[in-house]
């Protein structure tokens, strides 16, 4: 123990030294985790029995992968529920074959490109509203990937948001300047 600390103070100190954030991914660990991703995913697609090109990038710190061409509309379900499972199965993988966990992102036909399209239109109408009323605004339950997708836009024109509820009836708030 340190002169002049006491046990729990050690202890807190401990804790934090151990909870430092991790150093961002470097590119090539990010492209080994698309290559798995993608290894994955064209098996499942051999199984399914179905045809799909995979693009591989990186984007935001996070290995991006879409699955494009074919008729996949059925692999991205309503309202891309299907596509957050076999993302989430993805990402499975991806840490079963590297022991760390990813944040990859998996878009098919184009889905999460249309839908960040029309999240951050929604995002500017919303947060001009709440700059000419002067009230909060509050929107409809979204998965974590239109959150943040609102948020990063809410950031951007200046005006602040937050997250409230618990999943799956997790809402923003976007708050006037």
């Amino acid at each position: 123990m340190s002169e002049g600390n006491t046990v729990a103070e050690e202890a807190v100190e401990e804790k934090a030294a151990v909870k430092e954030p991790k150093a961002p991914k470097t590119i090539a660990k990010l492209e080994e985790e698309g290559d798995i991703a993608a290894d994955y995913l064209e098996a499942l697609l051999d199984i399914a029995d179905l045809d799909g090109d995979i693009d591989i990038d990186v984007e935001n710190d996070r290995a991006s992968l879409a699955i494009v061409g074919g008729k996949l509309g059925h692999l991205v379900g309503e309202e891309g529920e299907v596509l957050d499972s076999i993302q989430e199965l993805t990402r499975l993988a991806v840490q079963t074959a590297t022991g760390d966990r990813s944040r990859l992102m998996l878009d098919i036909e184009g889905f999460r490109a249309n839908r960040r399209s029309e999240l951050t239109a929604l995002a500017r109408e919303k947060a001009e509203e709440a700059t000419s009323t002067g009230n909060s605004i509050t929107l409809e339950p979204m998965n974590a990937f239109e959150r943040k997708i609102i948020h990063d836009t809410i950031q951007e024109l200046g005006l602040t948001s937050e997250s409230d509820g618990e999943d799956p009836r997790r809402f923003v708030v976007i708050y006037p300047a």
